[in-house]
């Protein structure tokens, strides 16, 4: 064809060149965009962090006007962050909810001074200046017009989801997303921080709170979290209490000056301190003494408003002579002993251990050594030990477990047990839980269809909504909870809670509050009183549908057991309430 092999090989030869270089150029320009892409990345990280810097450093400035302020803003933001974390919010949106949560309160530099500082709850027209708050928010961030969420937040935050906020009353899914849950986040931080006019609130008060809010004050799903959030940091937190205790203090006059409590239980506490006199005149009494009590934040509390938001219950007062002081415990009985050992000037001993609703104490000073014996008000609540003294210096203060353990019948009893399970007994045996599921029923086989009625009553001490009966779904070879190869699948709280997150098991949980509800009060108050309960279970399969209805509270669990166990055991427990009259139909 007049074409020859020569002019062919060049030919392709010119095609290999082509496509090579051109594969070539298209590795060079991607390596060029992928470093023009990391350095975009990079420039836009230091623009955050720079953005960040000077938000904390305007919201910095803007709070130095109220000291009781200081760090609130920066405490939102982290929360809120958690918040959305915990919702599954990729990074890029989290970091909107911080910077949001950040600069959520800049309309208060608006706000006069005597506003700002009063020592007292806002009035009614200091609410009403407060209330221009979100309005001069929205003015100020309006300008940074590449975010416009800051303004959305600043002006929707004090929303609330029933519509009872301000400005504008928005109700639901009508308030912004972000501005909803740096909402949730600004008042649990309100709430657990000093005001001038009260102390903050213990992590406990404000669970109840978020769970009576969830779908009234706030979004149900962002309440949630928050309950979760605060579940999560309170173990740490009170094992953090509880290891802070000086190891000197100084008491002036009688309870100017108590240690953080010492918290009592089964497992044997030694107290050792040494005692110097501090006395200013030659008449003042100088001795130390230990304070007996239970309280949220395990301290004491003098003022009404405290003893009432920490439910502060102060049992005694107990000297290292022969006094003593009984308060709310049903009794105290005390009983020298000779320890003729002590004979070290100015040292004290305490040993200390708590078994169901009793107390006991070895107490031993260099002049005098007893054992005391302690009738709590029931085995629901706990004790704290807090030193305390009078014109005296309490020094090498050191608190220590023992490794003895206090079991039944090693307490002498000095009062009668407070049972309340004293009722009709039916299929299964009555309980009383005095502590977060201290108790259980034996469990129950759960066939193709299944009812379970029973009573149930809150103890006297219950304080909360969660002191409630609660279901265990489960597996183990004798059928009792925590039983060998013990398999969890379902926790339902009658309050409308659930722990969903299970090894062995999904769940898919449902709660809702029905026209018949009361409300939170008046049914922690029928619960007091004493109610019937009714739970059906339905299993299909690996498939435990289970639903109930008490006072409103409408609750629906469908649990999918993802093991190979084919039998499935529901058994009762709860916190604070007596389960009786249980009956298997």
């Amino acid at each position: 064809y007049g074409i020859s092999i020569v002019n062919m090989a060049m030919v392709m030869v010119s095609v290999f060149l082509y496509v090579f270089n051109y594969l070539d150029i298209n590795d060079e320009v991607e390596r060029a965009h992928k470093l023009e892409l990391e350095g975009y990345k990079k420039e836009q990280k230091s623009m955050r962090h720079i953005f960040g810097q000077i938000s904390e450093a305007f919201v910095a400035a803007i709070e130095k006007r109220d000291k009781m302020a200081q760090g609130h803003s920066k405490s939102v933001a982290v929360y809120a962050r958690k918040i959305a974390e915990m919702c599954g919010k990729d990074e890029e949106e989290c970091n909107r909810v911080y910077y949001a949560g950040m600069l959520h309160d800049v309309g208060m530099i608006g706000i006069p001074d005597e506003v700002i500082q009063t020592p007292t709850r806002p009035d009614a027209k200091m609410k009403e200046q407060l209330h221009l708050s979100p309005l001069i928010g929205r003015e100020i961030l309006s300008n940074i017009s590449e975010y416009p969420y800051l303004s959305e937040t600043a002006y929707s935050c004090k929303e609330r989801y029933n519509g009872s906020g301000y400005p504008e009353g928005l109700k639901g899914e009508q308030i912004p997303e972000i501005a909803r849950i740096v909402g949730v986040a600004d008042d649990f931080v309100a709430m657990t921080t000093p005001k001038r006019y009260r102390d903050a609130y213990p992590g406990v008060i404000a669970r109840e709170h978020f769970i009576k809010a969830a779908g009234e004050e706030h979004d149900p799903q962002f309440a949630g979290c928050m309950v979760r959030i605060i579940d999560s940091e309170s173990n740490y937190e009170l094992k953090d209490l509880l290891e802070t205790v000086d190891s000197e203090m100084e008491c002036g006059e009688y309870r100017d000056n108590v240690s953080n409590g010492i918290m009592i239980e089964d497992m044997v506490k030694s107290i050792t301190f040494n005692c110097e006199s501090a006395k200013e005149k030659p008449e003042d009494f100088s001795a130390p003494s230990i304070i007996l009590y239970d309280s949220f934040d395990r301290k004491v509390h003098n003022s009404e408003q405290s003893i009432e938001g920490y439910h502060y219950l102060e049992y005694g007062e107990v000297w290292f002579d022969e006094h003593s002081i009984t308060t709310a415990a049903r009794k105290i009985s005390e009983e020298s002993i000779d320890d003729s050992n002590n004979t070290q000037t100015g040292h004290y001993e305490i040993e200390a251990a708590k078994y169901d609703d009793h107390m006991k104490l070895v107490m031993k000073g260099p002049e005098h050594s007893k054992e005391v014996i302690v009738a709590l008000t029931n085995s629901s609540k706990s004790v704290y030990i807090g030193l305390t003294g009078e014109h005296c210096k309490l020094s090498d203060i050191i608190v220590k477990q023992t490794g003895k353990q206090i079991g039944s019948g090693e307490i002498p009893r000095i009062e009668s047990e407070v049972n309340f399970t004293d009722r009709m007994e039916a299929d299964v045996k009555n309980i009383q839980v005095d502590s977060p599921r201290a108790a259980y029923t034996t469990g129950v086989r759960i066939k193709d269809r299944m009812h379970l009625a029973f009573h149930t009553m809150s103890l006297p001490a219950a304080d909360f909504i969660w002191h409630c009966p609660y279901i265990v779904l489960f597996y183990s070879d004798d059928g009792n909870v925590n039983g060998p190869n013990y398999h969890e699948y379902a926790l339902i709280k009658l309050n409308g809670e659930s722990d969903a997150e299970k090894e062995h098991a999904h769940n898919y949980f449902t709660m809702k509050k029905k026209d018949s509800f009361p409300g939170w009060d008046k049914w922690k108050e029928l619960n007091l009183v004493g109610m019937e309960c009714n739970i059906e279970f339905e299993k299909r399969g690996n498939r435990v549908t289970t639903t109930t209805e008490n006072l409103g509270i409408y609750l629906e669990n469908v649990t999918e057991i993802s093991d190979d166990a084919d039998t499935v055991y529901a058994s009762l427990t709860g916190d604070q309430c007596a389960l009786t009259d249980i009956r298997v139909q």
